[in-house]
């Protein structure tokens, strides 16, 4: 598997390994059953020390796909000196865990990460009981429902030994990565609370995870901890990016583009008109955020909540909740909460 050079009229989950600048190189992984259908893995390299931003899934497709991509580049699994996870999902954490295993690399997670990672990790954590919570606060016991049927076949959990510490956990400021090269770790909360992005100002690049994505908007706060306000978190870090010199960014999911600044104009545009549609909603009488969710449109598309399947109706309804949470805290709703279920107004 050659080194190709980046590309952006290919489609960007086709595998292979892509030169995106000198030393750094994208890899694309498979996701299983998933609508993002990939997940970006970077190589970053001098030719003799070999670091990865982000490590995949531990599937054993994209296992013999990272050492295709990497034997491409003149490198082995056994090379890779150290992970460097934006987050700790498992589409960027678990594969680490198994390679560590075999290897003995080196993961290095935001340690903020710490609080969910042990919870995903505790054999007696239902899977989702935080969401599955945080939806009947919402009123949507449909949807709870709906999630039953949907994993009411899905085998007990058996990736509970994939949930182990990392060897360092990271936190701001410059680090080397390479004897040459250092990167700049910013703490970005919002998609999850430990979330980093690493910055290369040296070569004008920003790995940017999950936090900026160039086609999508990350869910808020899709977590086994939940934040009290992920939505504010997740503005703030936008802002807090923005403030930065404008980058290439090297997303997690999707393309790379040229401009973080373009595509964090749009997701800030994005939010303040989604929170203006949800205040209007409540004030012409929805009370919870399911109802509230329910009369919105979702995804490009425009799709309704009763078109999505269990999984995605969840995030909305969660990402509906995170957006009123935020406007009674500025003071633009408020909220009382009846039998467990919290019910928004108009202030």
């Amino acid at each position: 598997m050659e080194p190709l050079p980046e590309d952006s009229n290919r489609n960007w989950t086709e595998p292979g390994v892509y030169e995106v600048a000198a030393g750094v190189y994208r890899i694309p992984l498979p996701l299983p059953n998933d609508a993002l259908r990939a997940v970006n893995v970077y190589a970053v390299t001098d030719g003799t020390t070999l670091a990865l931003v982000d490590s995949g899934w531990a599937l054993t497709e994209a296992r013999q796909l990272l050492a295709e991509a990497l034997k491409g580049i003149g490198a082995e699994l056994g090379d890779v000196r150290e992970f460097l996870v934006t987050h700790v999902h498992r589409d960027h954490y678990t594969q680490a865990v198994a390679l560590r295993r075999e290897f003995g690399n080196k993961i290095s997670l935001g340690q903020l990460e710490e609080p969910s990672l042990k919870v995903t990790a505790d054999p007696d954590q239902l899977p989702m009981h935080a969401q599955i919570e945080l939806l009947r606060h919402s009123g949507a016991d449909e949807v709870i429902a709906a999630l039953g049927r949907m994993f009411a076949d899905v085998p007990r959990r058996t990736d509970l030994d994939l949930w182990e510490d990392p060897d360092e956990w990271l936190t701001p400021g410059r680090r080397q990565v390479l004897p040459n090269r250092e990167l700049e770790v910013v703490h970005t909360p919002g998609h999850t609370t430990g979330h980093v992005v690493f910055l290369d100002d040296a070569a004008g690049l920003l790995f940017s995870g999950d936090h900026v994505l160039p086609h999508i908007t990350p869910s808020i706060g899709f977590q086994p901890v939940p934040a009290e306000l992920p939505l504010n978190d997740y503005l703030d870090s936008l802002r807090l990016v923005r403030g930065l010199p404008d980058q290439r960014m090297l997303p997690a999911h999707g393309p790379v583009a040229d401009s973080v600044h373009k595509r964090i104009d749009e997701l800030l545009e994005h939010h303040r008109q989604r929170l203006e549609t949800m205040a209007a909603q409540v004030d012409a009488g929805a009370s919870t955020a399911f109802e509230t969710a329910s009369r919105l449109g979702w995804t490009r598309r425009g799709r309704k909540l009763s078109e999505m399947d269990a999984f995605n109706q969840m995030l909305a309804v969660l990402e509906t909740g995170a957006h009123l949470d935020l406007l009674v805290s500025q003071n633009k709703l408020t909220v009382q909460q009846v039998d467990g279920v919290r019910h928004y107004r108009t202030s």
